[in-house]
């Protein structure tokens, strides 16, 4: 079967998107991919990109406000639409293997399955929830307080419905140790996609 961008054929692309909660080690596992040549789509830098295009002070309170905005203004699928023009052009330079950072809500993973099938892998990285708030609460940019990282993870359940990816998720990490074995069962899970 062949796909419409470039005439290649859909097992010859590889595209990855981690889902989980904050805290879970979704940016780890990120680096990982790109230190493995994968190009990183950022879902998060689609709304910086455009707040500077309106001119608007790139701070936490102004991301927190627009993201909201944009959504409600441009829809639920506003991020995931330029998510996929930038695959798409990744894919016509020829890229094979791709990585997403920030797919959020059950939206975004059926307009990504969608879009791209077959050639697109869903991995969930799972951590208790305890040593997320951890992680979270320790972070050197942008640490929370308890309350705050509660709330996120309300919002982020209710509001933008991340249980969904999580569940539908192609490969599951327990992200409970450390580096290393998060490293270890990328590379298991890697090993079985790039056949």
């Amino acid at each position: 079967m062949w796909y419409t961008v470039n005439n290649m054929k859909e097992n010859s692309v590889k595209i990855i998107a981690f889902v989980g909660m904050s805290g879970s080690g979704k940016s780890e596992a990120v680096n990982f991919m790109t230190e493995k040549g994968y190009p990183k789509v950022y879902f998060g830098g689609m709304i910086y990109k455009e707040m500077e295009r309106r001119g608007i002070e790139i701070t936490e309170a102004n991301e927190k406000d627009f993201r909201v905005m944009i959504r409600e203004t441009e829809g639920k699928d506003w991020v995931v639409r330029q998510a996929i023009e930038e695959v798409k052009q990744l894919i016509q330079a020829g890229q094979k293997k791709i990585v997403l950072d920030g797919l959020y809500s059950w939206t975004e993973y059926k307009m990504l399955k969608k879009e791209f099938p077959r050639m697109m892998t869903v991995i969930a990285i799972l951590t208790p929830k305890k040593l997320r708030y951890k992680r979270v609460s320790e972070r050197k940019d942008r640490p929370r307080t308890l309350d705050e990282i509660r709330t996120r993870d309300k919002v982020e359940i209710e509001n933008v419905e991340k249980g969904g990816p999580i569940a539908m998720a192609d490969y599951f990490i327990l992200n409970d140790k450390g580096i290393s074995e998060l490293h270890e069962s990328l590379e298991k899970i890697l090993k079985e996609i790039e056949f």
